[in-house]
């Protein structure tokens, strides 16, 4: 049975919004690659992906594909598993935000970790905008929740979202995927239960929010 049946067992008509959906994914690392994966497996097949980096020997506990593209850019790894998606080699930075037109797009997936530049997503695009805070640090996947920015905790990074967020009289709501679990250590290390989860979830959150649409 094709993989569109069996999708179309489950969603019924509205199969439709997922097929003409369009998305844009910034950054395809150890949240963003599995988001990818997953919205590719759901007919969601009009994603456009940013991200600037290479892959080296230090992805392959976390990032889909890692293992088999050592010193490649990624968006272009990627295109060779999911020859429909579009690529942009960028580095989403606060400059590119601001001046990137985002309109084309129903949804805006933020799998970044550059501070300026996630505030300038969320200041831009808020109303379509599901974002990721920090996925590292942690093991327990059960702790991965998804609420909106005023309601999420236990992230020191999300905490400084925030509080720059507030410095910029910025009041609205959208939603942010999050653990509420406590850092266990001050260096970054990651485990692919807990960034994978992350990148699940946020195309969980996608596919629902299109089906409201």
């Amino acid at each position: 049975m094709p993989k569109e049946d069996r999708l179309k067992l489950l969603f019924e008509d509205d199969f439709l919004k997922l097929e003409n959906a369009k998305i844009i994914l910034l950054g395809v690392g150890g949240v963003g690659s599995f988001c990818l994966d997953c919205l590719m497996r759901s007919g969601i097949t009009d994603v456009t992906i940013v991200d600037f980096d290479t892959y080296d020997d230090s992805n392959q506990n976390r990032q889909m594909w890692s293992e088999l593209h050592e010193d490649e850019l990624k968006v272009e790894a990627l295109k060779k598993h999911y020859p429909e998606v579009k690529i942009i080699n960028k580095r989403i930075d606060e400059e590119w935000v601001w001046d990137f037109d985002f309109d084309e797009y129903d949804l805006v997936l933020d799998a970044i970790d550059d501070t300026k530049a996630k505030l300038a997503i969320a200041q831009k695009c808020h109303k379509k905008l599901i974002s990721s805070f920090g996925g590292a640090k942690r093991i327990d996947a059960s702790q991965v929740k998804v609420d909106d920015i005023w309601k999420t905790y236990g992230d020191k990074f999300g905490s400084k979202i925030r509080y720059e967020l507030r410095k910029r009289g910025f009041k609205k709501k959208y939603k942010v995927v999050f653990s509420s679990e406590e850092a266990r250590v001050k260096e970054k290390g990651s485990f692919m239960g807990v960034t994978a989860t992350f990148g699940l979830i946020m195309c969980s959150e996608a596919v629902k929010k299109l089906l409201k649409g």
